[in-house]
Order: C-alpha cells, then sequence, then structure tokens
C-alpha cells in the first residue's frame, strides 16, 4: 500500500511538471490562438461591421424571395465574370442580409505564381435584398476572416507553416489539459474556492476555476482543431490505403469539393430558379448558398446548400445540378460512419450548427480559455518571483528567465487586446483608396502588437501593465465611440433599428463591455499597488525611528 501510494504521488509530481512546461513554452501563442478563434466565432459580424456602407442596406428584412434574389446575383454575375471558373452565391440568412456573390478568376498560361494566386482570389459585388440593386462599394477588408485565418494560419508565412506551428501548440495545449486534471487531485473542489489577496494561491485559484469551467469546451476544441487538419498532421493511413493516389481519397472524404474539370465547349447556364424551386420544396426552406462551377460551360455544375440546422456535422445537405441543362444530377446521400464521424468532429469546432445563445456561450468559453491560459503563465511568474523575494529585498534583481517571461506576459496578455483593438481602430481610419488596405489593416494589427512586446521588454513592470490595460481599454471601450463619428449606423441607431442592425449594436455593445473588464484590471492593479506602497511605508517608519537620534544626540 505504502509503494502504491509513493507511485501515485511521483505520477502527480510527473505530471505536475509537464503541466508546466508544456502550457509555459507555447502559452503566448495559445493566447493568440485562443483570441482569435473566440472572435471568429463572429466573424461574419465582425466583417458585417468593418464594412459601414452596407449597413443601411441592411436595415429592413429582405423581401425579394430566394429564386428571385438567385435570378437578380446570376444576372449581375453573367455581366461582370461570365468567364469565371466559380461563382460563390450568398443569399440573405439570419448572419447575411444581404446578397453577395464572388467569383474566381482561372489562371492563364504563362502567368507567374503570385499571378495565378491573384486570378483566384475572390471578386466581390453585393446586391440590396429590398430593392436589388447594387450596395455602396464596401472597403476593401478581410474583416473578421483575418482572424479566423490567424487562428490556423496564422500570418507572414505560407498557411502550411502555420497550421504546423499551430498544430503543435494544440498538441502541447492537449497535453497541459491532461496532465492539469491529473495534477491537482482536488481540482472540481477547488473550482468552488476562490481565496482573494493571498498571493499565489490567488492566481491558483483563478487558473482552476476558468479551466473547470469549460473544461469539456478545453478539451473538445483542442482536440476537434487537430482532428480538422489530421491528413496533414498524419498523412501515413492515406497513403497506407491510397497510395500517391491522393486525389481520390480527398474525393471520398471531401465531397463537396468540385473536382470537374470545365469541357472548353460554351453552353448557356439553365434557369436557375426551378432549381432552387425544387430544393426548398424538398428541404421545406430555401436553400442560402450556391456554388457555380465552370459558368455557361457544357460541364457547369450548379450547386444548392441547405442552411445550417442543428445537426453537428459541417457537411451541409445539398443538391447537384446540370448547369447547362437544369437536371438534378445527385442530392447528398447516407455517407460512412467514419466519414460522418469527422463531419461531426470538424462541425463541433466551428460550431455552425449553433443558434445565437448556443454561440454566445461558445464565446464565454472562448474567453475562459483566454483567462485559462493567461492566469496560468502568470502563476508561474509569480511561483519564480517569491524565489528572489531575498535577492529583491537586499537591492538584486530577479534572473533572466523570470524577467522574459514578466515581459512576455505583459505583451501577450495587455498587448493582444490592443493589437485587436487597432485593427478595428485602423478599417475606420486609413484612407479607403489606400493601396493594399486589407494588408494595411493586418500589418497596424501586428505593428501594435509588437510595439506593446518591445515596450514590455525595456521595462516590465507594473507601470507597464496598468499603462498597456488602460491602454486597451480606452481603445475597445471608444469603439462604439469611433462608430458614431464614423458612420450613420451607431449605437442609438442599431438598439432600436431593424435585425439587420444586431450586428453592428452587438460588436458596439461587446467591446464597450470588454474595455470595462481591461479598465477595471487597470484599476484594480493600481488599487493594488497603492496598498502594497502604504503597508511598505507603516513597516519602514518604526525602522526609521529606532535610528533617528535623540534630541540630545542632536545637540
Amino acid at each position: 500500500m505504502k509503494e502504491g501510494v509513493v507511485v501515485k504521488e511521483g505520477l502527480r509530481q510527473s505530471m505536475s511538471w509537464v503541466h508546466t512546461w508544456a502550457g509555459l513554452l507555447v502559452c503566448w501563442l495559445l493566447l493568440l490562438v485562443f483570441m482569435a478563434g473566440t472572435a471568429a466565432y463572429y466573424r461574419h459580424e465582425i466583417t458585417f461591421w468593418m464594412k459601414p456602407e452596407l449597413h443601411k442596406a441592411a436595415e429592413a428584412p429582405a423581401t425579394i424571395p430566394a429564386a428571385a434574389s438567385a435570378t437578380l446575383i446570376v444576372r449581375e454575375l453573367q455581366q461582370r465574370a461570365p468567364q469565371a471558373s466559380a461563382w460563390f452565391i450568398d443569399l440573405p440568412s439570419e448572419r447575411n442580409p444581404l446578397i453577395v456573390a464572388g467569383w474566381t478568376n482561372p489562371p492563364r498560361k504563362g502567368m507567374s505564381r503570385e499571378e495565378r494566386r491573384a486570378a483566384f482570389r475572390l471578386q466581390n459585388v453585393t446586391l440590396d435584398p429590398i430593392t436589388g440593386q447594387h450596395t455602396a462599394a464596401p472597403r476593401d477588408t478581410r474583416g473578421g476572416e483575418f482572424l479566423y485565418r490567424l487562428h490556423f494560419d496564422l500570418y507572414y508565412m505560407s498557411a502550411l507553416w502555420g497550421r504546423w506551428i499551430v498544430g503543435i501548440a494544440a498538441m502541447f495545449m492537449l497535453v497541459a489539459i491532461v496532465s492539469g486534471v491529473i495534477t491537482h487531485k482536488r481540482i472540481f473542489k477547488d473550482f468552488f474556492t476562490f481565496r482573494p489577496r493571498k498571493g499565489q494561491r490567488s492566481w491558483l485559484d483563478a487558473h482552476n476555476a476558468t479551466a473547470v469551467l469549460a473544461l469539456p469546451f478545453h478539451l473538445m476544441i483542442t482536440y476537434t482543431g487537430l482532428v480538422t487538419l489530421m491528413f496533414m498532421y498524419m498523412p501515413s493511413p492515406t497513403k497506407a490505403l491510397y497510395g500517391e493516389d491522393q486525389n481520390t481519397m480527398f474525393a471520398e472524404v471531401f465531397m463537396n469539393v468540385d473536382r470537374t474539370k470545365p469541357a472548353g465547349v460554351a453552353a448557356p447556364l439553365a434557369n436557375i430558379a426551378p432549381m432552387l424551386q425544387q430544393a426548398e420544396r424538398a428541404w421545406g426552406e430555401a436553400p442560402t448558398r450556391i456554388v457555380v462551377s465552370h459558368p455557361n460551360d457544357a460541364n457547369a455544375k450548379v450547386e444548392l446548400f441547405r442552411p445550417s440546422g442543428r445537426q453537428l456535422s459541417n457537411l451541409e445537405p445539398s443538391m447537384t445540378f446540370n448547369g447547362a441543362t437544369g437536371a438534378l444530377v445527385a442530392s447528398t446521400g447516407p455517407i460512412s460512419t467514419t466519414l460522418s464521424a469527422r463531419a461531426a468532429i470538424y462541425g463541433l469546432h466551428l460550431a455552425h450548427f449553433a443558434d445565437p445563445l448556443l454561440r454566445a456561450l461558445f464565446f464565454i468559453c472562448g474567453l475562459a480559455g483566454c483567462a485559462m491560459v493567461a492566469t496560468g503563465a502568470l502563476l508561474w511568474g509569480v511561483k519564480e518571483r517569491q524565489k528572489y523575494a531575498k535577492v529583491v529585498a537586499a537591492g538584486g534583481k530577479v534572473g533572466f528567465g523570470v524577467r522574459l517571461v514578466d515581459a512576455l506576459n505583459i505583451g501577450a496578455i495587455a498587448g493582444l487586446p490592443v493589437a485587436f483593438a487597432v485593427y478595428f481602430w485602423s478599417n475606420r481610419l486609413l484612407p479607403l483608396d489606400l493601396a493594399q488596405r486589407t494588408n494595411m489593416e493586418a500589418n497596424c494589427f501586428f505593428a501594435a502588437w509588437a510595439a506593446c512586446a518591445i515596450l514590455a521588454q525595456i521595462r516590465p513592470t507594473r507601470g507597464m501593465w496598468r499603462f498597456q490595460l488602460m491602454l486597451g481599454a480606452g481603445l475597445l471601450g471608444g469603439l462604439p465611440l469611433l462608430n458614431f463619428f464614423t458612420t450613420g449606423t451607431h449605437l442609438g441607431v442599431t438598439l432600436f433599428g431593424g435585425p439587420g442592425l444586431r450586428p453592428v449594436a452587438g460588436f458596439d455593445l461587446v467591446t464597450l463591455l470588454l474595455g470595462a473588464l481591461l479598465g477595471w484590471a487597470a484599476w484594480w492593479l493600481g488599487l493594488k499597488g497603492k496598498g502594497k506602497r502604504q503597508a511598505a511605508a507603516k513597516s519602514a517608519a518604526p525602522a526609521a525611528a529606532a535610528v533617528q537620534p535623540t534630541p540630545l544626540e542632536a545637540a
């Protein structure tokens, strides 16, 4: 029995070491991934806020039937991009109040690599769902899509490298979560315990609370994030089954990816309205997404997608029609158990199935994940700094490692909210005709984050914490005011406007709340610092009095 206890304690101690270093080594990257991924739950709403030119057209709900909307946008695309390789059409829905379409241009022979990439970039057009007329041309921005891609592709590097780096960090995260559960044998009991103003104990309580509060979410989001890219991380099984014929594997797994080549024979595109009506009769609701592959070609295909329902699977039910004849070619049927499992796991990560309340819960759990990573990093710094308490009291300095972690904590925990806020401010303040405007918005994000990180390295002090927290509070809390001065769709309008303006009101309110939280953190930090200074002054007063000369000695 005694040996069993020793082994058990040895396991817990080993897991404690694993938990500490698996979390610390990647915590600052994980914080970026968590923040960007949490924001990505509302990437459509963020994109809409960042295109204020579209707000006016979304004030009232759509009145044009889906078939009529599709006919209008197809007519527009026939004029703008008749030779495109594909059209992508989004009809009005709960999260998309406008008719939005994009297209990709086919590459030509002799084009350079950069020119080929540019050829496949989407061009866009937006129509008013009430009048069917063009909306004002929206500003050039990636909006929430930048944050969505940032959380798994990173930036300033190839997507392949970015996904490998994020994948390795996610593996460390999974190890840290599992080892943390093993290490804290009273983790669920400690969840209901919070002891404020207890130094290291308080940070551990905060770390436990934010970890246990959303522990199922943390496990789910980390594991499913790895599964979404499993073919890249673990290519051996598919190579063993398919050999070098990876196209067959992708055709079977990603059934909604079109791999049909154009025939090169011109053929007019069939009327799309009857196709939508047929799909609406079959599903009981109108499609919200249309993909036309090789329009005006004999091999043209029209795919209609059912609105995201309450199913976990990310494979949306679809119907495929022959683009030249309008005949139904195929519809989504039963799929294998393995593919169903993967689609459900993938869909769980993306949360397309979530209604507004569940999406808000996912968002809150994402914020809890950010707090878990941040408090874990702070806890390590507090524990290590205590080892230098006597050295500091004697006038010495903390070690390089502790100073480095303190600076990185400031740059990530306090600096990242500043970077996010600067990204949104740049959207409204950069000139509309600026070349490479989308890249400049991203550059503003990283420039702000780099400035915060450099300042933190120069002076990793309590004052720097307060400065960056107050800066983040001012920038985030000031976004509704910025919206007031740069658009006509401020909170005074959006709070009482139509459902199409709810995303704008929601964005302003959330940023206002986050700014208030950062402001409270800066105030609390200042209050705590003031208390420490007063306590130090009181303890120093008796010592100073003891060494004061007597009146006789002074004489």
